[in-house]
C-alpha cells in the first residue's frame, strides 16, 4: 500500500475543523438553537390537522420552554391540508391519492408584536386505494399524521437555524 493515499486522506479529514461547520444544536437548551426553540408559545390551531401539527411543535420546542404567556415569541401556523385523486383505473376509479400538508408559519415577536419570520413548509405523500374503504380511511389518517410530523420538523429546524443566525 502506497503512504501517499493514506497522507492526503489523513491532511483531508484534519482540514475539515476549518471549514467553518459546527452543529445546530450546539450547546443543548443552553446554545443558540436552544435558547430560540425554549422562549417560543405555539399558537392553537384550528381543525384536526392543526391539532396533530400543533403538538408536533410543541412536543420539539418544549425543551427548557417558559411557561406558556411569558414565551418571548408566538408561533402563528395556517394550514392546507389537500387529499387529491391521482391513478384513474380503466373502470373509472382512483387508484392512488396525494395528499399534502403546507404551513404557512410567523413567529411573532409578543413584545413588540413584530413578525420575526415569514415561511412555509410542507410535503406530500403517496396513498394507494383498495377496496377495503376502512383500509383506506385509516391509510389517509396515517398519512395526516407522518405529515404533521414531518411540517414540525421542517418548521423547527427553520427556527433553530433562525437562532443560529442571529435576529
Amino acid at each position: 500500500m502506497r503512504p501517499a493515499p493514506i497522507l492526503i486522506a489523513l491532511a483531508a479529514c484534519l482540514t475539515l475543523p476549518a471549514c467553518g461547520l459546527q452543529p445546530l444544536y450546539a450547546g443543548g437548551v443552553q446554545g443558540a438553537a436552544g435558547q430560540v426553540l425554549g422562549s417560543v408559545d405555539v399558537a392553537p390551531i384550528p381543525g384536526r390537522a392543526g391539532w396533530l401539527v400543533s403538538n408536533e411543535l410543541r412536543d420539539r420546542v418544549s425543551v427548557g420552554q417558559a411557561q406558556a404567556g411569558s414565551a418571548r415569541y408566538r408561533l402563528d401556523v395556517r394550514l392546507d391540508d389537500e387529499l387529491e385523486g391521482l391513478g384513474l383505473l380503466g373502470d373509472d376509479t382512483i387508484g392512488r391519492e396525494r395528499r399534502t400538508l403546507r404551513a404557512r408559519y410567523q413567529l411573532v415577536d409578543t413584545a413588540t408584536g413584530t413578525i420575526v419570520l415569514d415561511a412555509t413548509a410542507g410535503s406530500d405523500v403517496g396513498i394507494d386505494v383498495v377496496s377495503s374503504e376502512y383500509a383506506v380511511i385509516a391509510a389517509e389518517q396515517t398519512a395526516l399524521e407522518r405529515l404533521a410530523g414531518e411540517v414540525a420538523d421542517r418548521v423547527v429546524t427553520r427556527l433553530a437555524l433562525l437562532g443560529r443566525d442571529g435576529e
